[in-house]
């Protein structure tokens, strides 16, 4: 299964990442974010006949809302940090929809698609990377309407047609439809984990509609986390 970045990656004009410390940038007041969904987490890795499967990204979870052409990108903690991510705001201005709220994840990737959680923070000045790109998994309203009472198949399908043409805003990837073929993958390539969702699920909560396992102690030290 093609890898959403692939193509632009192909073509990507690589550099070296810029030494700005996007912890230097102070987030702005806290804001209302909307009740997030939540995975449930598995010590393992599992198959379930009719759901979807998601590569799960090692990045900073990320509300973007747009009102006309104000947009916010908030973190679950409420803090304001739209001015980390001025090409993400730009990208979802740019979306074709006057009022929008997405729940993903901004993350950056290596060359070998990995996301990298440490080059959120802080981009090194020697490695090359992607920009932060947003990897969105759920539309929660558009056009003014709450669309967490629909099913997940349906807002998925809504979202890929909203971001089709953006390059720097991606539906999160989905693994192959076999729980553990999907786990299969996730090891093989190195990812943190899987998310599977039942695409019959209404967005609410924290819930067992959406399950994910993560791989152990990963990357713990490249991260930060001793």
């Amino acid at each position: 299964m093609a890898h959403p970045l692939r193509a632009m990656i192909e073509t990507w004009p690589w550099t070296p990442g810029c030494p700005q410390r996007y912890a230097d940038l102070v987030p702005r007041q806290s804001r209302p974010v909307p009740a997030l969904m939540h995975a449930t987490e598995l010590p393992r890795a599992f198959h379930r006949a009719g759901w979807v499967y998601e590569e799960k990204y090692d990045g900073w979870r990320m509300v973007a809302e747009k009102v006309d052409s104000q947009v916010s990108f908030t973190g679950r903690n409420g803090l304001d940090h739209t001015r980390r991510f001025p090409e993400l705001a730009k990208a979802v201005a740019d979306l074709d929809a006057p009022s929008i709220v997405l729940d993903g994840e901004v993350a950056i990737f290596d060359r070998q698609l990995i996301s990298r959680f440490e080059w959120v923070r802080t981009r090194p000045k020697h490695e090359v990377m992607t920009p932060p790109m947003y990897m969105v998994f759920d539309l929660l309203e558009l056009d003014g309407e709450d669309l967490r009472v629909r099913p997940l198949r349906e807002r998925r399908e809504a979202l890929e047609k909203l971001v089709a043409e953006s390059q720097l805003i991606i539906p999160a990837r989905r693994l192959p439809a076999d729980g553990l073929a999907a786990w299969d993958e996730v090891r093989r390539r190195n990812y943190e984990g899987m998310v599977a969702k039942d695409p019959a699920a209404t967005y609410t909560g924290r819930t067992l509609s959406w399950l994910k396992v993560k791989q152990r102690n990963y990357r713990q030290e490249a991260r930060g986390f001793h």
